[in-house]
């Protein structure tokens, strides 16, 4: 009797055990972590740009002298040398403004989700230069008399590049603002020329006035820095626009210039000698401020390539 009521209770035992098995278990699925998404700006980009430049240094500044004075004329030269010095140290208002016009190829890291490093270089036109003149008249010198003198001074940037490192953050998936700087480089261009003369030999039309005429050019590719920021925003798949601000700096072009003074009428027994030689310098600062939109195509060759399901 107790061997048949231990066996019925081990089978009672051995079928609610495999009743309970068969039940759905209780325990809640695993919290989905959704993979985080794919870096919408890493990989190589191109574009074009528009905008403007402006500020700086908006000044031209010459500055004469005698190099070389003739001994037997000197009392001649010496009223040449304050004419001109009188017309010819002066700073000339020259505009830094224009319109540029270029494109840019660049290369992008998206790091930590929201972080973007990368290298930029682009060049642009320069449309705009400017000129303006100087005029002095009536200076008194040797106790009497008047001088006459014109300056003028042109620059212009003929193109103008950077060079550029780029870090910024990425305050949603597609608006990423950024700090920028680097090299830039630009063709620069300097001239100037002026003309003085002594009007106390008969005025300004007589022949025995005594002109100096001269100029100077520079045209040379400039070299310096450049640093700004801006904001881009990826408006659609592989698209983004930008708008950008940049201060460059070329440095100083520093032109040299000489001139003589001549006699122009032989009758006075003098043969039209040259009478010495007066120099000139002239110097512009090339720098200025940009302001510029754009818009890049992203070709994304080093983004990572979809995963496709397998069933």
């Amino acid at each position: 009797m107790k061997s048949l009521i231990s066996a019925t209770a081990l089978s009672l035992a051995l079928t609610a055990s495999a009743f309970a098995a068969d039940l759905p278990s209780r325990k809640e699925a695993p919290v989905y972590v959704p993979p985080p998404p794919p870096p919408l700006w890493t990989g190589f980009y191109g574009g074009l740009n528009a905008g403007g430049t402006f500020g700086g240094s908006n000044t031209v500044t010459t500055t004469g002298g005698t190099i070389f004075a003739n001994p037997f004329f000197g009392p001649f030269f010496s009223s040449v040398t304050n004419a001109y010095g009188a017309t010819t140290n002066t700073v000339i208002p020259v505009s830094n403004a224009g319109f540029i016009g270029g494109g840019q190829v660049g290369y992008n890291y998206q790091f930590y989700s929201a972080f973007v490093a990368g290298l930029e270089a682009d060049i642009q036109g320069v449309a705009g230069s400017s000129s303006r003149g100087n005029v002095a008249t009536g200076a008194l010198f040797n106790g009497g008399g008047s001088a006459f003198g014109v300056s003028t001074a042109s620059r212009s940037l003929d193109y103008l590049g950077t060079v550029r490192g780029r870090l910024g953050y990425l305050f949603t998936p597609t608006l990423l603002a950024y700090a920028t700087g680097g090299l830039a480089y630009g063709g620069a261009n300097l001239n100037t020329a002026s003309f003085a003369t002594d009007n106390n030999l008969g005025g300004l039309l007589s022949p025995l006035a005594i002109p100096v005429i001269g100029g100077s050019a520079y045209s040379d590719t400039r070299v310096g820095w450049t640093v700004g920021g801006g904001l881009e925003w990826m408006f659609m798949p592989n698209w983004s626009a930008k708008v950008e601000y940049l201060y460059y700096d070329l440095g100083t072009v520093t032109n040299n210039a000489s001139f003589s003074a001549v006699a122009e009428n032989p009758a006075i027994g003098l043969g039209s000698p040259v009478f010495g030689l007066i120099g000139q310098q002239s110097h512009a600062r090339f720098d200025g401020h940009i302001v510029r939109a754009g818009v890049n195509y992203h070709f994304n060759w080093a983004a990572p390539a979809p995963v496709l399901a397998k069933y």
